[in-house]
C-alpha cells in the first residue's frame, strides 16, 4: 500500500496495521508525516493548548545488578561511589523540590538487592503523609521485577501492597525496546517485552494509570520500533490504562553501549518517531514532547509533530547527566517555549487534569491546586 493509500486510512480515521506503521517510518516524507500527525493530535486535543507537570526526578540509589549496556548511571553493588539515601534524606529532597513547586515526584533507582520491601512502602507513605498533595510517580516496572525477584512476591501483591501504601501510578520506564532481540542484546537481565508488559497490565487492572516510554537510536530496527508500538497499543486497547507516550534517544557517553555506537539518534529522527507515535498509538490520549532529552528546540518543533504535551520542569535528574546530557529549565522557561511554539501552557497534574491555564498576563487557575488534586487523585480503593 502506497503512501497516500495510508494516509487516506489515517485521515478516515482507520487503524493503520503493523505493516503500513513500518512503511510510514521508512517512507514517508518527514513533513509529511509531520502534517498528518498533528492533525491527529488535534483530534485527540482539539485545543491550541500544550500541558506541562511541575516535577523532579531524583534517585534513591544507583546500586543496581542488572548491567544494563545503555546505562551510565548504575553502579555494581560495593562500588566506591554507590550511594543509596535513607527516607528520610529522600524527604528532604522531596520536600526541596515541593518548596519550588512540585506537584509530581519521578522517584526511580537502581536494582538493589540489599534494600528491604519495607523500605519501598516506607517511601511511598511517607511521601503521602508529609506531601499530600504530590503525586508519587514511583518505580519502573523494571523496580518492580526486581522487588519480584528480590522478594519471591507475585507482581500483583507488590503492586497491591504499594497501593494501600499510597501510589496510584506508575512511570514507564525500563521499556527501553520491547522487542526480545533488542533487550537480549542491551538489557539481558531484564528480561523479554513480557516482563515490562506484565507490570503495566497488572497495575492497570488494579486501577493504577501509567505511562509508557521508548529509548531508541542504538541497535534496533524498524520493525523492532513498530513491534514496540505495537505490544503498547495492544495493552491499551485491553486495558485503557495507559495516560501517555514518551520517546526519547539513547544518550551513549560513559555507557559500555558506546563501543558500538558512538553517536546517538538526531533531531529529526526524533520528528519521525513522534510523528509515527501520533499516527499508530491511536488509542493514547497524549504524545509528549522531550525539551530535556532531545533539546529544546526540537521540543518545541515536536509540538507540530503531533505532540500536545511538554513533560516536566525536572527539578533534579540524574540518569542523563551521567550520560554527560543536561539540560535545565524553569517554570518561566517551559511556559516561554510552549508560548513561542504557538500555543497556551497549561501545567497538570500527572493524570492531566488542569491545574493553571498561562494564557497571556497573569496565570489563570481553573481551580485551587489543593482542590485539583484532591478531585483527580482518585487513589484505588483496596
Amino acid at each position: 500500500m502506497g503512501m497516500r493509500k495510508i494516509r487516506a486510512k489515517v485521515l478516515a480515521g482507520e487503524r493503520i496495521t503493523l505493516e503500513e506503521g513500518i512503511a510510514l517510518y521508512k517512507e514517508a516524507d518527514l513533513l509529511e508525516l509531520g502534517q498528518l500527525a498533528n492533525i491527529l493530535r488535534y483530534r485527540h486535543n482539539p485545543r491550541p493548548e500544550v500541558t506541562f507537570v511541575i516535577d523532579t526526578n531524583p534517585n534513591y540509589t544507583n546500586v543496581c545488578d542488572t548491567d544494563c549496556l545503555f546505562c551510565a548511571f548504575y553502579r555494581k553493588p560495593g562500588a566506591p561511589d554507590a550511594y543509596t539515601y535513607s527516607v528520610e534524606e529522600m524527604m528532604e529532597r522531596i520536600g526541596q523540590a515541593v518548596a519550588q513547586g512540585a506537584t509530581t515526584v519521578l522517584l526511580q533507582g537502581g536494582h538493589n538487592p540489599a534494600l528491604p520491601f519495607e523500605y519501598y512502602l516506607e517511601l511511598v507513605r511517607e511521601t503521602c503523609r508529609r506531601f499530600p498533595h504530590v503525586t508519587p510517580h514511583f518505580f519502573s516496572a523494571s523496580e518492580i521485577q526486581a522487588m519480584h525477584r528480590y522478594f519471591g512476591l507475585p507482581v500483583r501483591e507488590i503492586l497491591l501492597r504499594l497501593r494501600e501504601a499510597g501510589m496510584y501510578t506508575l512511570p514507564g520506564g525500563g521499556a527501553e525496546i520491547l522487542s526480545a532481540r533488542v533487550r537480549k542484546r542491551i538489557s539481558p537481565k531484564k528480561g523479554g517485552p513480557e516482563e515490562w508488559l506484565e507490570v503495566h497490565r497488572e497495575a492497570h487492572r488494579l486501577g493504577f494509570r501509567t505511562t509508557a516510554t521508548m529509548m531508541y537510536g542504538h541497535v534496533e530496527q524498524p520493525e523492532d520500533i513498530l513491534e514496540h508500538l505495537e505490544h503498547l497499543r495492544r495493552l491499551q486497547d485491553e486495558t485503557g490504562g495507559f495516560t501517555a507516550f514518551i520517546p526519547w534517544s539513547f544518550k551513549p557517553a560513559n555507557t559500555r553501549l558506546q563501543k558500538w555506537v558512538p553517536t546517538g539518534a538526531g533531531p529529526n529522527e526524533y520528528l519521525r518517531i513522534i510523528a509515527l507515535s501520533r499516527v499508530y498509538l491511536d488509542n493514547f490520549p497524549h504524545i509528549q514532547a522531550s525539551w530535556f532529552s532531545e533539546g529544546k528546540r526540537a521540543g518545541q518543533v515536536a509540538l507540530h509533530f503531533g505532540a500536545d504535551d511538554f513533560g516536566g520542569t525536572l527539578i533534579e535528574e540524574n540518569v542523563h547527566r551521567a550520560a554527560d546530557f543536561v539540560n535545565t529549565t524553569t517554570l518561566e522557561d517551559v511556559v516561554t517555549m510552549i508560548r513561542e511554539a504557538g500555543f497556551i501552557p497549561v501545567q497538570r497534574t500527572t493524570l492531566y487534569e488542569r491545574i493553571r491555564v498561562f494564557a497571556e498576563g497573569v496565570p489563570q487557575s481553573p481551580s485551587p491546586v489543593e482542590g485539583v488534586h484532591e478531585s483527580v487523585a482518585h487513589r484505588p480503593q483496596s
